[in-house]
């Protein structure tokens, strides 16, 4: 996994350990006597992963500034959310929070959705418009996935971080504007600039503190975490979550991360009826790679304990149906049997 890096000027984090808090729960979900990292918050947001502890260490840091940050990290890893609560715990919090999609706006609009048009300036504008600049004045520009803007509105975009100030299409005087940008992109930015399709002096006015988003996978620990909140928003806060439910989660390879999982959650939701999720009622969207298994973190876990989660999520997945659960397991139902007594399955 890409490590995350800031440049220089960024006070260090201090490496403080994360405070553990007594007799923690996990809402709503399965409990499990193991030993865990102990949690760490950021804002709204807690994370029991390194990968995402260390984030979390860094954006502290960088929240109170006014430091462009940049969010680099697959789709559907939860950028928006965490430029969410970097506004959050900025000096900027209660101000507005504006998010313009980069790649989600017709070409042909961009320029007027991000600096605004005046009446009359070109077919169709009825009225004034306020661009997400103006809209965004005293808080946070949430620039998603910028990696997707118009070459040809790179050079506008670097001028208004530069000058702090913005020009409406048809205008003819600038505007100030007191705005803090956050960026996020799922691309490479050194290969597309590199490519020609990314302008190198615009990279790096947004490179001054990259933080790396890791991908799901890379974070298996934050399942239990996530899906308590997951559910709130789908509005089933208070149904429980089993043991099994979680194991069968954290051995999904999740290519759509937090998005995929949220999603695979409420298509499950459906199916539930005794108001506990279970194995048996997730549909993932992807399916799971058996060469995925290299990427777990399987290592120092007693083969015993490994071999009894795999027969009972196997036992989920066919509805308790034992002479299929061994067929895709592998052995005889026999040997099956013979397991399920051993492990009091």
């Amino acid at each position: 996994m890409q490590s995350a890096t800031v440049q220089a000027f960024v006070p260090p984090f201090n490496g403080a350990a994360p405070v553990a808090r007594p007799a923690e729960r996990i809402p709503k979900s399965g409990r499990r006597a193991r030993a865990l990292r102990p949690m760490r918050e950021f804002g709204k947001l807690s994370a029991r992963s390194a990968s995402m502890q260390e984030v979390f260490g860094l954006l502290e840091r960088l929240a109170g500034s006014e430091v462009t940050v940049t969010l680099i990290g697959e789709t559907g890893s939860g950028k928006d959310v965490l430029a969410r609560a970097i506004h959050e715990q900025s000096t900027r919090a209660g101000k507005p929070f504006v998010v313009f999609g980069c790649g989600a706006v017709a070409a042909n609009l961009v320029e007027s959705e991000l600096f605004g048009h005046e009446r009359g300036s070109f077919t169709g504008a009825l009225a004034t418009h306020a661009g997400a600049f103006e809209r965004a004045n005293g808080g946070t520009l949430f620039l998603d996935e910028v990696g997707e803007l118009p070459l040809d509105l790179q050079t506008r975009l670097l001028r208004a971080l530069d000058n702090r100030r913005v020009r409406r299409v048809g205008g003819k005087e600038d505007r100030s504007i007191d705005v803090r940008v956050i960026a996020a992109t799922n691309r490479d930015l050194k290969t597309i600039v590199a490519a020609g399709v990314f302008r190198q002096d615009l990279y790096f006015r947004l490179a001054a503190a990259v933080v790396p988003v890791p991908p799901l996978r890379d974070r298996l620990d934050d399942i239990a975490l996530l899906v308590p909140r997951l559910l709130a928003d789908l509005g089933c806060a208070d149904l429980v979550v089993s043991d099994a439910t979680l194991d069968a989660l954290r051995v999904h390879p999740w290519p759509g991360n937090v998005r995929e999982l949220k999603n695979t959650l409420a298509s499950a939701l459906p199916f539930v009826d005794t108001g506990v999720l279970e194995p048996n009622h997730l549909r993932f969207l992807t399916p799971a790679n058996l060469d995925t298994l290299d990427g777990l973190p399987l290592g120092g876990q007693p083969l015993e304990r490994i071999e009894r989660v795999a027969i009972r999520q196997t036992l989920a997945q066919t509805g308790g149906n034992k002479a299929q659960a061994a067929l895709v397991l592998g052995i005889a139902v026999s040997t099956l049997y013979e397991k399920l007594k051993k492990y009091q399955l």
